[in-house]
């Protein structure tokens, strides 16, 4: 199962720090609710942080859907967990990450130029690959080794097209870069960082029967990439 933190507003009678299951979407989470009001001393808030994680451990969990701006990340690892993890989630949405980056820059997407640099040929690199060039006229790709044989499988089923092995020259040209691994010679607004937490993610919308019944005040990506994964939601839209 995965574990929750939820800051609450003070209430009368009300503990510091509450456990309970949750179920969002048929999802089942642990979840620890922290009090927490404007007033609540620094030191208090570490101290009910720390006992939320000691608790939320004796119930096995490793893995946590965080609050927004959560800023007590070290005390969340001193005590054996860690945020859960939107690589995947990232990885999923990269072809409608790359329309919406488009558009937001007033870009055609058809006609644009999107290069994808990978490490190596993985499964998540092909899906992207495919996706993008049945969208885009001119994909490029560049990989250390390998990629002929999807060059010939696309060409094959869908009739389309796909540069293998770009120059410099023509990957500083693309419109949109998509990284799966760190590069320092792929520069640009047009980036698209899938190995890095760090990367803001688009905005990231759920059918509104959906959307009402998520929790507020937690990290949207966070709680979308659990509950994708647990096969809760089935599509996210990018841009809305």
């Amino acid at each position: 199962m995965i574990g929750m933190l939820l800051w609450k507003p003070p209430g009368k009678r009300e503990k510091a720090v509450q456990v309970r299951e949750r179920s969002i979407l048929h999802t089942r989470f642990f979840c620890a609710e922290i009090t927490r009001g404007p007033k609540t001393p620094e030191v208090a808030l570490r101290r009910r942080v720390a006992s939320a994680v000691k608790r939320l451990r004796r119930q096995n969990i490793t893995q946590v859907v965080l609050p927004e701006d959560f800023p007590y990340l070290d005390q969340l690892t001193k005590g054996g967990l860690r945020p859960v993890s939107t690589l995947p989630l990232r990885r999923a949405i990269a072809a409608d990450w790359v329309r919406w980056s488009l558009l937001e820059r007033g870009i055609p997407t058809a006609g644009a130029r999107v290069a994808v640099c990978a490490a190596s040929l993985t499964g998540e690199v092909v899906r992207t690959v495919t996706e993008l060039v049945l969208r885009h006229r001119y994909v490029l790709l560049d990989l250390p080794y390998g990629g002929e044989d999807l060059c010939r499988q696309l060409r094959r089923e869908y009739g389309v097209s796909l540069l293998l092995g770009p120059s410099q020259e023509q990957l500083e040209g693309a419109e949109a870069a998509v990284l799966f691994d760190p590069r320092t010679d792929c520069r640009g607004s047009g980036r698209i960082l899938l190995y890095d937490e760090k990367e803001p993610l688009p905005p990231l919308g759920l059918p509104p029967a959906l959307e009402e019944k998520l929790p507020d005040g937690v990290n949207r990506g966070q709680l979308l990439s659990v509950l994708r994964e647990a096969g809760s939601i089935r599509q996210i839209s990018v841009g809305s």
